[in-house]
């Protein structure tokens, strides 16, 4: 949600210091212009100190958009193949992200926030808060460039670092940790009520997410040779997470059951507390709303992005066996197969007896074929009102960092860690799962490798825990933006290749009831359209071409079989593709920065 900011951000419209903190458009403080504050009165107290780090929350590398992150992922089909994913469409005269501005106003501020006058401790909280944002704003470099330069100063124009080239991964990896060490032990609030701002155990929340990342990166990518400092990073992943679980006083979201309780966390107007560390929070008396409905609802607006039914297959039946051991799962129905499924299948779809709301009246709600590609048609972030479909009208509070995520990072670091109890697995998968209606296997860890897993997503994994961990995340935290960050350190970007596919179709000519209310929904056919058609029912076209075009709707045997979505579409990945090449523009003005391994 573009529009989407972090609550009170009003304030900033007023900051004294904004005329004289925005970087490049400003001169030195020290030159006291009439209409800027004095040196003194932004770092001479804590009134200044927290003005200016009030800033920070609106940096444009923070995420605000996650609801529509994972558009670039594995398991969702969109509207258009990514140019990133098309052999020949993607080069380094069309990369971007290679921003350094917003590093200048957080380092500006740690340079500069040592005045005496502020208790020693009052300073270390906000440099702790400033440290934290710029271990945020390299970490997004380091995702998606690896190396990068380490700029740990306000540079003048004429610094020779400007013209330098770029740090080793380790050293700027290090840097960040040392960051998000002091944060972590420097901020004083424990507890923001809003949940907008940052806490220590937000710290300690980005922390295991974090160390995580690299952890993992370092053990997979051993084109690194980096393995061997894997450990201590994984260590580091889990203990941060554990500071949470044992002192932070947060739980999972348990409010109306298995049934709702999931969704109610990303549909809530007010942060539900328990749960969510941070949130971006609407307002709508100051008008910051943000745009779910509309993104995920329309036809034209949103990038109509709909789950793919290998990762739909991956949620566990209510017994907790894979959905995957029937036999009969390739030709089961929509209709049946979303049947006695962990429960946060319907809280994350429209399916069964999912209703929304029209004028005042609820009214069935099956997936729509003006909406969706594949029929798994998403609805965990969208309110059920129809009313907020038509722009930029949502209310709900966006979670950016929830306790969920802070147990499946400690489950995952110790599973790589081979160090994982039954105790921590019920306690952290065990207890995400029981959350989810889920009866079966909540206590003692995985014996036996699923082998859809492994076939369709991790051919290189045999640790059965292992893989019911990253099952798992990839439930739990499914559209809340990490997905393509978790590919890139699993090193599994070849999942970016999967064909986009859906639901099974078993005839043409067919209307099918999807959600058994009795009224028909949708049919599929080829060439002529049927005639006379059933009133209410949505005819889709998967002929192999329409007029001179390929069609891009097909059904995966031609007159029955998965819905293919885009399947004429050449999708690639290489391995250069884990990082971003330096745009152009950059590496002309400074060809000291060297280029990307693979990239021109």
């Amino acid at each position: 949600m573009g529009g989407i900011k972090i609550k009170d951000m009003k304030k900033q419209l007023i900051l004294i210091v904004l005329g004289c903190i925005t970087l490049f458009s400003c001169k030195k403080l020290e030159q006291e212009p009439q209409s800027s504050a004095s040196k003194q009165a932004v770092f001479g107290n804590e009134s200044g100190l927290k003005l200016y780090t009030n800033s920070f929350y609106n940096m444009g590398f923070l995420p605000r958009n996650s609801t529509s992150q994972d558009a670039m992922s594995d398991y969702l089909a969109v509207r258009d193949v990514q140019a990133f994913l098309r052999p020949g469409a993607f080069a380094a005269n069309t990369s971007s992200g290679w921003t350094w501005g917003e590093l200048r106003n957080i380092n500006y501020f740690i340079a500069n926030c040592n005045d005496p006058a502020v208790p020693a401790d009052v300073r270390n909280n906000y440099l702790g808060i400033a440290r934290y944002f710029r271990a945020y704003f390299y970490m997004e470099k380091v995702k998606r460039f690896g190396d990068v330069p380490w700029i740990g100063k306000p540079l003048e124009i004429n610094d020779p670092a400007l013209t330098a080239g770029r740090d080793k991964r380790t050293l700027v990896m290090d840097s960040v940790l040392a960051d998000i060490n002091f944060a972590c032990a420097n901020i004083k609030a424990t507890n923001d009520p809003s949940r907008t701002t940052i806490t220590k155990w937000v710290a300690y929340a980005y922390k295991s997410r974090v160390c995580l990342f690299e952890g993992t990166f370092r053990k997979y990518h051993t084109e690194l040779n980096l393995q061997s400092t894997a450990e201590k990073w994984l260590q580091d992943a889990a203990s941060a997470a554990d500071e949470i679980i044992k002192n932070g006083g947060y739980s999972l979201n348990t409010t109306g059951g298995a049934g709702s309780s999931y969704r109610q966390v990303f549909t809530s107007t007010a942060p539900v507390a328990t749960e969510v560390l941070q949130a971006a929070v609407a307002d709508v008396n100051l008008g910051v709303l943000n745009e779910a409905n509309w993104w995920w609802t329309s036809g034209t607006y949103g990038a109509k992005a709909s789950f793919t039914r290998t990762f739909i297959n991956t949620y566990l039946k209510l017994d907790g066996t894979p959905f995957t051991n029937d036999p009969s799962y390739p030709t089961m129905l929509f209709k049946d197969e979303v049947k006695n499924r962990d429960l946060r299948l319907k809280q994350t779809i429209r399916l069964g007896d999912y209703k929304r709301i029209s004028s005042g009246q609820l009214v069935p709600a099956p997936p729509v074929f003006s909406y969706t590609f594949t029929g798994y048609q998403p609805i965990k972030w969208t309110l059920d009102d129809m009313y907020f479909d038509a722009g930029a009208l949502n209310t709900n509070a966006i979670a950016l960092f929830r306790y969920a995520e802070v147990l499946l990072n400690f489950a995952e670091a110790k599973a790589e860690l081979g160090t994982l109890t039954n105790g921590e697995w019920a306690a952290t998968i065990g207890a995400l799962r029981a959350r989810a209606g889920i009866t079966g296997g909540l206590t003692a860890k995985p014996t036996v490798a699923d082998p859809y897993l492994v076939a369709n997503y991790f051919p290189g994994i045999t640790d059965p825990t292992i893989l019911e961990v990253r099952r798992e995340r990839g439930i739990e935290l499914s559209l809340e933006g990490q997905r393509f960050a978790d590919l890139l350190r699993w090193k599994r970007g070849q999942l970016m290749e999967q064909q986009w596919n859906g639901f099974y179709v078993p005839a043409l000519n067919t209307p099918m009831d999807l959600n058994e209310d009795g009224i028909l929904d949708v049919a599929f056919f080829s060439g002529t359209k049927p005639s006379p058609a059933v009133a209410g029912v949505t005819y889709v076209d998967v002929s192999p071409n329409i007029g001179n075009a390929v069609n891009s709707q097909r059904l995966k045997n031609g007159t029955s079989g998965e819905l293919i979505w885009m399947n004429e579409i050449t999708r690639k990945w290489e391995d250069k593709m884990y990082y971003y090449p330096i745009p152009l523009t950059d590496l002309q003005r400074n060809p000291a920065l060297g280029q990307n391994n693979g990239w021109q």
